[in-house]
């Protein structure tokens, strides 16, 4: 009988899948670095490495007087971003960041094997204690942000 028939390791990840799960972000949030980077944006990745009460974003990117923090999953066909997520974003950018909410955004990122999808959250969803118990992203999906058009506008 295999372990997986008896019961054994149930509900309890492996330490290499684990291992591998991590890898799998680190590349994601290092690929996004890159791709901000190649679009005119300043980036960096937040390096923590498990997850936090504090407000911290996975990236974080600027462009003139505009603020991205950006909550990165790797997926293969869909991502779930989990409302205490999209909270600690909103909390970064306003306890961390000043100016105005118009040049502060949270962003999630999902990197779908080779496809990005990008989503904007308003911050009147945050604003008025509306954010979604889960925001999921569907290969499929379109996103409301796209890195290229923010280069375009920036550069008129």
């Amino acid at each position: 009988m295999t372990k997986i028939a008896s019961g054994q390791n149930m509900g309890k990840p492996r330490s290499k899948d684990l291992r591998n799960w991590r890898r799998r972000g680190f590349y994601s949030e290092a690929a996004l670095v890159k791709k901000l980077q190649k679009n005119g944006f300043n980036a960096v990745r937040v390096p923590v490495s498990n997850p936090s009460l504090h407000p911290l974003p996975d990236v974080i990117a600027r462009r003139d007087q505009h603020v991205y923090a950006f909550e990165v999953k790797n997926a293969s066909y869909y991502a779930y971003f989990p409302r205490k997520q999209i909270d600690k974003l909103f909390r970064f950018l306003n306890e961390l960041i000043p100016g105005q909410n118009d040049c502060k955004h949270a962003i999630l990122a999902a990197h779908l094997g080779k496809k990005w999808i990008f989503r904007k959250i308003e911050w009147s969803y945050w604003e008025k204690e509306n954010l979604p118990d889960v925001e999921r992203i569907l290969k499929r999906d379109k996103g409301n942000f796209r890195l290229e058009r923010i280069k375009k506008i920036v550069s008129e």
